[in-house]
């Protein structure tokens, strides 16, 4: 059984954000698997360990200088990884679509029974990739999956929504996407990240001349300074929001 896995690179939260003529300042990032996506592999990893066979292989969109971290990803439990080189920040649909060429690509005539991708990333936080690439692929999807269980024709799984929790049935070839806390992801020990050396990473290349729909022009840091005011009564405050903050 052949088993996919999406997965992209996040700033650690610990990494000083600096922002020049509004771009971010790249070299004092510390990029690191994204949260979500760490979910997604340890529920791939842990289906084929139940099944005592299946090839996990993670897929990620991002600079050719990514590899370092694609070998910790592949010290907690992934057999391969596929390395789609490209700069800059492409928008969610350029994501999906070079994501699906290359699983298409890769795995040829025969697509993976099984897909699974993080929630959303902790950094656009759009969580459009996902149900874009199973609807490019052409198989089912089902998003902010909270748990999930085989049967003997597919799977029986539990998703979150507003108020409440929704049941669902359904069979592979499928994409999860995967919610927070579903598992307990694993530490990758010493003897895994000595053994992710040996793992194969493939870099495959694929074109994109899809436009953006979605362009990203700018960033600029938070204000975080706020004014604070001082008023006699009611009467001053109506008179501020009417003639100042113009609210009525």
């Amino acid at each position: 059984m052949n088993i996919a896995v999406t997965v992209c690179f996040v700033p650690d939260t610990a990494s000083v954000i600096d922002i020049d003529d509004g771009v971010v300042d790249q070299s004092r990032l510390n990029l690191v698997m994204n949260p979500y996506d760490e979910y997604a592999l340890e529920e791939a990893v842990s289906f084929r360990e139940r099944r005592g066979e299946g090839l996990v292989t993670v897929f990620t969109i991002a600079p050719a200088s990514a590899k370092e971290q694609l070998r910790k990803v592949l010290a907690r439990g992934a057999d391969n990884a596929v390395l789609v080189p490209a700069e800059g920040v492409p928008d969610p649909y350029q994501t999906a679509t070079m994501l699906s060429r290359a699983i298409a690509g890769y795995y040829g005539d025969v697509l993976p029974e099984l897909l699974f991708a993080g929630k959303h990333s902790t950094d656009f936080q759009s969580a459009q990739v996902p149900l874009m690439l199973a609807e490019l692929l052409g198989i089912a999807s089902v998003s902010g999956v909270s748990s999930l269980k085989e049967t003997d024709d597919g799977f029986d799984l539990e998703r979150e929504i507003e108020n409440g929790v929704e049941y669902c049935s359904v069979r592979p070839p499928v994409l999860f996407s995967i919610e927070k806390g579903i598992n307990t992801p694993r530490n990758a020990s010493i003897k895994a990240v000595m053994d992710a050396r040996k793992k194969s990473i493939e870099l495959y290349s694929v074109e994109c001349p899809e436009k953006p729909y979605v362009r990203l022009n700018g960033m600029a840091a938070v204000v975080r300074k706020k004014e604070c005011r001082f008023l006699r009564d009611e009467k001053e405050l109506l008179g501020v929001l009417t003639n100042e903050r113009k609210l009525f």
